[in-house]
C-alpha cells in the first residue's frame, strides 16, 4: 500500500517536473527571442549614435557655415515638422506611383527576357552579353535621351527607371535557371512536368532565391534611378520627393534638404527589410535556415 502511495506520489512528482520543464523552456524561448532581436536592434542604433557624434563634430569644427552644413539637433526638429506636414505625404504619393509604376515594368520585363535568354540558345547567343553591359550603364547616362525622346515628362522619369532595374532582375533570373540542377529538371520531366508546368513547379522554385537576388538588386537600381530623374526632370505641376531636395538645395535649405535625404534613406532601408524577411521566409521553406541565427 505504501509502496503505490509512493510510487502515486513519484508520479506526480515526474508529472509537475514536466510541466515545470515546459514552462522553463518557454521561458527560455522567448527570452532567446528577445536576445535575437536586441542583438540585431543594438547594433544599428550604435551606428545611429555614431554617425550623429560624428556628424555634431564635424560642425562644431566649423568645416562648413550652417546654411550648408546643419547641426542634427535643428535638422530633426525639421524632420518633425516635415513628417507632419501635407509636404511630405503629396511627395510619397507622387515618388511611390512612379517607383510601384516603373518597378512592375521593369519586374514583367525582367522576368520576360531573363526567362527566353536563359531557355533560348539564340537569345543568350545574340543579348546576353547585352544585359549586363546594359545593367552597368549609370542610369544617370540614359536621360538625355529620354528628355530628348519624351521631353521634361513622366514619360522620361519611367523609361529611364525600366531601363535601370529590367536588366538586374533579368541577370537574376538567368543565373537562377542556369543554376537549377538537371537533376531536378529530369525529374520533373519523368513526372509529367513539360512547357509551362516545368517552370511553374521546377524551374520557378528551384531559381526563386536568385530571382528574389535580381527583384532586389533591381528595385536599388530602380530607385537610384527614380531620384536622379527627379532631380533633373522636375515637373512643375507634380510634387515629389526629388523635387522638394531640388527646392531645398535652390533655397540653401540645408535643415529640409537633409530631411529629405532620411526620409529617402529610411524608404531605402524598409523596402530593404522587406526583401530580407522574404528571403528568410524563403531559406527557411528550402530548410537552410539555422534555427540558432533566426
Amino acid at each position: 500500500m505504501a509502496s503505490d502511495t509512493l510510487t502515486s506520489a513519484q508520479r506526480s512528482d515526474v508529472e509537475i517536473s514536466g510541466l515545470d520543464a515546459l514552462e522553463i523552456a518557454g521561458r527560455d524561448k522567448e527570452q532567446s527571442r528577445l536576445n535575437r532581436l536586441w542583438a540585431g536592434i543594438w547594433p544599428k542604433v550604435a551606428a545611429l549614435a555614431l554617425t550623429i557624434g560624428i556628424w555634431q563634430v564635424v560642425v562644431w569644427t566649423g568645416w562648413k557655415p550652417p546654411y550648408a552644413l546643419a547641426p542634427p539637433g535643428p535638422v530633426f526638429a525639421d524632420l518633425v515638422d516635415y513628417v507632419t506636414s501635407p509636404a511630405l505625404w503629396d511627395g510619397l504619393a507622387a515618388t511611390g506611383r512612379r517607383a510601384a509604376l516603373g518597378f512592375t515594368a521593369a519586374v514583367v520585363i525582367g522576368l520576360a527576357l531573363g526567362l527566353a535568354v536563359a531557355r533560348v540558345p539564340v537569345l543568350r547567343a545574340a543579348i546576353g552579353s547585352m544585359i549586363t553591359a546594359l545593367q552597368t550603364m549609370p542610369s544617370i547616362a540614359w536621360f538625355p535621351l529620354a528628355i530628348l525622346l519624351f521631353g521634361l515628362t513622366e514619360q522620361a522619369i519611367f523609361f529611364v527607371v525600366v531601363l535601370g532595374a529590367a536588366p538586374s532582375i533579368a541577370n537574376g533570373v538567368i543565373y537562377g535557371v542556369d543554376y537549377v540542377p538537371p537533376l531536378l529538371l529530369r525529374a520533373g520531366r519523368n513526372l509529367g512536368a513539360r512547357g509551362l508546368n516545368l517552370y511553374r513547379y521546377v524551374i520557378a522554385p528551384a531559381a526563386l532565391p536568385a530571382i528574389v537576388a535580381g527583384l532586389k538588386q533591381g528595385w536599388a537600381f530602380a530607385w537610384r534611378s527614380l531620384m536622379a530623374g527627379e532631380l533633373l526632370v522636375v515637373i512643375a505641376s507634380t510634387t515629389s520627393i526629388g523635387t522638394q531636395l531640388t527646392y531645398a538645395r535652390e533655397l540653401s535649405d540645408a535643415e529640409r534638404l537633409i530631411s529629405v535625404m532620411i526620409v529617402i534613406l529610411f524608404i531605402g532601408l524598409l523596402v530593404d527589410a522587406a526583401f530580407g524577411a522574404a528571403d528568410k521566409a524563403i531559406r527557411r521553406r528550402w530548410g537552410v535556415l539555422d534555427p540558432a541565427g533566426q
